[in-house]
């Protein structure tokens, strides 16, 4: 259904799940096994799996803090995409990646719901992807201290608002992981 010609394809994305960036996630653990068992499944029925990863001056690249996290580790062949923005499409290589593999479709999954996550599937959407939002594969930190709502209201908003997003020629849409079906 995508407005994107010639790119029948769907791609899983795993967006900045790092050290630093997940370390006191919301359901951290949960969240991370979850967006796991997605990248198996994918890979089990042939969908690429992008990765995506943020840098800035607060979180070095190369850094610990900046690795990607130990349970879940690229594959050989599989693309990781460096970012400095929110948007992970945001002068980064992600357009051509999604691209070369026929990508119209993707599957987004990782942190922060608040930010990077919310930035790029806006980005995607408005670039002519169908979207899905997997709504207990994406997480955030606690930052009600600075007055926004704690991260499962934060998630819940998210998946909300998301499942309800509209535009003509494209999709978007908020499943659990047990309903993703790559195909």
């Amino acid at each position: 259904m995508t407005v994107l010609d010639g790119r029948p394809h769907t791609a899983l994305m795993v967006v900045d799940v790092q050290n630093a960036v997940v370390d006191e996630a919301y359901r951290r653990d949960a969240v991370v096994a979850t967006i796991g068992a997605l990248v198996d499944r994918a890979r089990r029925a042939g969908v690429p799996v992008v990765w995506v990863r943020h840098a800035d001056e607060e979180l070095v690249e190369g850094s610990p803090g900046w690795q990607i996290v130990p349970e879940l580790q690229p594959a050989g062949g599989e693309a990781v995409v460096g970012k400095n923005y929110g948007d992970a499409f945001e002068d980064t290589d992600l357009e051509s990646v999604l691209a070369a593999r026929g990508a119209g479709t993707l599957v987004v999954t990782g942190a922060e719901t608040d930010a990077c996550i919310r930035s790029t599937l806006h980005g995607a959407f408005t670039r002519g992807y169908d979207v899905t939002l997997v709504g207990d594969a994406h997480t955030a930190g606690d930052r009600s201290v600075w007055g926004v709502p704690p991260p499962e209201a934060v998630i819940a908003h998210t998946n909300l608002y998301w499942s309800f997003h509209a535009a003509p020629g494209r999709t978007a849409t908020t499943v659990p992981a047990a309903q993703v079906t790559f195909g």
